[in-house]
């Protein structure tokens, strides 16, 4: 197994421009997998890190469709398609609604670009610019840590001469959606420093923003999102017995929804977006096949449990895959 070597806080800093996360993922390594070293970005981004560390990492990236010298060599890789598929028009429009958002918000429109067009990123800013402050300070730590995990595997496929394995089984913590609405209430005052505008007020409300379980795919041989695979949700509606590894039976699995990934690996909408998801058994499969067919693996289908007392909780179900291993984990 290849084992990566302990990161220093430089190097860290070079995937995530917070001090705080940088140094506590430096301190955790060194990592035996990739795997590991993506759960654990996942806990300490989510769990130990503040909105005060969130906004720095913000700060390290440039706006979306910058050509400067002073851009990173991964930014630049990252903005490359954006930055082709943009016509005069659409950069200025970029940079006149890059303005706004940063204006209303008080930090750089955060997305995770890899793939993405400059009318997609465009379409995406305006869209969100709608949201409440509290609303897209999560969605712009999401986007960070989709960054945070394609750079990692960008380190770590440059530091391993082998392809990363994943012979272990690691289930990451939960990371409840009212602890992350917290956490984020609890250091509203550190974002109030950096904008103009006054955040609203947390009302309790539990309408979700997005359906109760989501997915990506990240190919963690090439260090990038995995696009156009094929994936479906299905949930166990046979009273009679639940599947076990001993009831193998197939027939009892109902499809709730399709969809293919897109050019930043995330799927599409797998199932009506509801306060309280319906607890029991979930499938989700994806057609491996297709994006690698010289690969060991036909098809990857994955089964969890939905507890009665997480009714309310959100449930992101990513698949790490490459061509001759794969793994998953519980995300947020």
């Amino acid at each position: 197994m290849a084992t990566l070597r302990p990161l220093t806080v430089e190097d860290v800093l070079r995937v995530n421009g917070s001090r705080r996360f940088a140094a506590a993922l430096a301190a955790t390594s060194p990592f035996d997998s990739l795997t590991n070293a993506l759960i654990a970005a996942r806990r300490i981004w989510l769990n130990e890190v503040d909105v005060t560390g969130w906004l720095e990492a913000f700060a390290a990236h440039p706006p979306i469709g910058t050509t400067s010298s002073s851009v990173s060599k991964w930014s630049k890789e990252e903005q490359s398609a954006a930055l082709s598929t943009a016509t005069d028009s659409t950069a200025q429009e970029l940079s006149e609604w890059n303005a706004k958002y940063r204006e209303k918000f008080g930090f750089v429109f955060m997305i995770c670009a890899s793939g993405r067009t400059a009318p997609e990123v465009l379409a995406e800013l305006k869209r969100r610019y709608a949201n409440r402050p509290i609303v897209e300070l999560e969605a712009a730590a999401e986007e960070e840590l989709k960054i945070t995990e394609l750079r990692l595997a960008k380190l770590f496929s440059a530091e391993t001469a082998a392809p990363p394995t994943s012979g272990e089984n690691h289930i990451s913590q939960p990371d409840k959606a009212a602890d992350r609405m917290r956490i984020i209430g609890a250091h509203l005052g550190a974002l109030s420093q950096h904008s103009a505008n006054k955040a609203p007020e947390i009302t309790g409300s539990s309408n979700r923003t997005r359906p109760p379980i989501t997915t990506h795919v990240l190919d963690t041989a090439l260090g990038s999102p995995a696009a156009g695979i094929e994936v479906h949700l299905e949930m166990w509606k046979d009273a009679t017995s639940p599947p076990s590894f001993d009831n193998k039976e197939f027939k009892g699995w109902t499809t709730l929804g399709t969809s293919i990934t897109n050019n930043d690996g995330r799927s599409g909408q797998l199932m009506d977006n509801v306060d309280n998801v319906a607890p029991g058994f979930y499938r989700i499969s994806f057609n491996t096949s297709k994006y690698a067919p010289s690969g060991f693996f036909p098809y990857v289908s994955i089964i969890f449990e939905i507890k009665r007392s997480q009714t309310t909780e959100h449930f992101h179900v990513p698949l790490l895959h490459s061509p001759f291993s794969f793994t998953t984990y519980r995300g947020s």
